[in-house]
């Protein structure tokens, strides 16, 4: 054979050795690939099995917050003044959700949202997994948001804070903010009292976000705690209903009336003009937000005379007997001058009250010096706190000068130059009515008595309620009388301070009494604002009020009536003596 020949079938060996090599090397790169691949199965699922659970895991299990709802406040007995009701928050995931998604119309119509503004806070969001499209919604209209089964659109339980009484008890109870958080009123005072704690679950989700199946429970929530008021739902009705129809009949700027337990310092009633319904603040005007029985100061006028006869009748320098020269009528400090509606000449410590003598009582506080009335205004609650815990409270202004002028004496006995609240008012006058004791007010339903301090001896505070009755039957506080029942109480108008002063036009119309006055129940305070139908004074306005609340709280409360057809008449009090 030729060399050429030799050299030819060397070569076709060789390129034949190298395909049969090549292949070699393909068929064993595969052969390992699949032995590599099947082990890795084998490994997977059968030696390390636990891979694919946690990967899978990963992608579907996810730890969910559970929702606490906030405790619920009651009445006295137990008539529920704000729950927690559940409702749908309708939430997306930006990154899962086409903003050009057309089914996205017929959702922001049915949420009453803006389309176009949905549309681009999804693309403003797109990176993103989750905003807010609509919270606290009512469950159907959820349903009906998820029923479009638009991709990244998903709903979650959360709840909403309602108030049955609506303004009724909307100044007590307060409100909270969309996240459950006291606001006002109740709601603030107690917020931490009736916040939940918010619980967590590990749940398993399909690629939706829709949860399939509730995994383990990692904490449960815990519910906040339940409050109850010592507000006396019926009354505070009754209360509110009266204190709005007076408002409205004499077009008066605004109105407060309390009512307080006697024996136990609880506050059973507090109503304000003008409310608001905290379940629609749509419609929420600022100036309607105070709860002007607590936060709203004023000068209590005439009703302080009788705290001021109880300072006089404490100190032994007076008696029920004692008389005062109240000629001519008036009393004049240099440029200031106080007057009686007449001259009533020689008046019994009695009739000063009846007849509400400034010229008498401040002869009374001259002779007795501002410290001796000051003094008892202070243990009687007057400028101090009440320990009623509500926020806002205004402790208001009792004067204290380093050495009195006969001026301030004397206005100070009728009730000028200091400034108080409704609720510290009403809490003087509950000294009165409970025999001389001080208790702290609460807003809480007591479970057992509280404790008190003697501030006037029995006989003073019996001797002052038989003035206060003779008001009613008697003096400026005539339609004060409520129905079948005694009452005694005392009237007071002051002129409103404005930018320049007192206005010479606008009053307030007060009337502070207690109810039955042998055996006292109930006190109750009325105040009007600037009423404007020609009768201003505390015993045309504030008195009728008083008489037709505690007319009704008596009834309600069970207690038996003390007086026939003929004693329960109403007169109208005689002219110059209308408080």
């Amino acid at each position: 054979m030729s060399d050429q020949g030799k050299q030819t079938t060397w070569g076709q060996r060789l390129a034949s050795g190298l395909a049969a090599w090549r292949f070699g090397s393909v068929l064993g790169v595969f052969l390992l690939v699949v032995g590599v691949l099947g082990w890795r199965l084998v490994d997977l699922h059968v030696v390390d099995n636990e891979f694919l659970r946690k990967q899978g895991d990963v992608r579907t299990m996810r730890v969910e917050a559970i929702d606490a709802h906030r405790g619920v406040v009651t009445d006295r007995y137990g008539e529920p003044l704000a729950v927690s009701t559940p409702v749908q928050t309708i939430w997306a995931n930006p990154s899962e959700t086409d903003p050009a998604e057309p089914r996205l119309t017929n959702l922001a119509r049915l949420l009453d949202i803006s389309e176009a503004s949905l549309r681009e806070r999804l693309k403003e969001y797109s990176g993103r997994e989750f905003i807010y499209l609509r919270r606290k919604v009512q469950p159907d209209l959820a349903r009906q948001a998820l029923a479009l089964d638009i991709q990244g659109v998903y709903a979650r339980q959360e709840y909403r804070r309602y108030y049955p009484a609506g303004e009724v008890t909307a100044h007590v109870v307060g409100f909270t903010n969309i996240d459950e958080r006291g606001q006002e009123g109740i709601e603030l005072a107690y917020n931490q009292w009736l916040s939940g704690e918010s619980g967590r679950k590990r749940v398993l989700k399909d690629n939706r976000g829709r949860i399939i199946k509730d995994l383990t429970l990692i904490r449960d929530a815990r519910p906040g705690r339940n409050l109850a008021l010592s507000i006396d739902l019926r009354l505070q009705y009754l209360a509110y209903r009266e204190l709005k129809a007076v408002v409205t009949a004499h077009n008066a700027r605004g109105g407060t009336l309390v009512m307080l337990d006697v024996d136990s310092g609880e506050v059973l009633a507090m109503v304000n003009q003008g409310s608001y319904n905290p379940n629609d603040r749509s419609q929420l005007a600022a100036e309607n937000l105070r709860n002007k029985a607590i936060t709203d100061l004023f000068e209590p006028g005439s009703t302080m005379k009788p705290i001021t006869m109880a300072a006089a009748l404490e100190s032994g320098k007076y008696s029920v007997n004692s008389t005062i020269d109240t000629n001519p009528g008036y009393r004049r400090f240099g440029r200031f001058t106080i007057r009686d509606h007449r001259n009533y000449g020689l008046l019994g410590v009695t009739d000063i009250i009846v007849k509400s003598s400034n010229v008498g009582i401040s002869k009374i506080a001259t002779d007795l010096g501002g410290d001796v009335i000051r003094d008892l205004y202070a243990r009687m609650g007057l400028g101090q706190p009440t320990g009623i815990g509500f926020p806002g409270e205004a402790v208001g202004v009792l004067p204290a000068p380093s050495k009195w002028r006969p001026v301030e004496e004397a206005t100070l006995s009728y009730g000028y130059g200091m400034s108080v609240n409704a609720l510290q008012l009403a809490q003087a006058y509950m000294v009165i009515a409970n025999g001389g004791v001080h208790y702290p007010l609460s807003l809480v339903k007591r479970d057992e008595e509280p404790e008190g301090y003697r501030v006037l001896s029995e006989q003073v505070s019996y001797e002052v309620r038989n003035m206060l009755r003779q008001v009613v039957s008697r003096g400026t506080g005539k339609r004060a009388q409520p129905g079948f029942y005694s009452a005694g109480g005392k009237t007071g108008t002051v002129h409103l301070v404005g930018d320049q002063g007192y206005e010479d036009s606008q009053y307030k119309a007060i009337f502070a009494g207690i109810a039955p006055i042998d055996n006292p129940r109930l006190v109750t305070v009325v105040a009007v604002d600037a009423p404007q139908s020609g009768e201003y004074y505390g015993g045309e306005v504030a008195a009728p009020v008083f008489a037709r609340v505690m007319s009704d709280a008596l009834r309600l409360l069970n207690v038996k009536p003390e007086l026939d057809v003929g004693e329960a008449k109403t007169v109208s009090p005689a002219p110059g003596e209308r408080g």
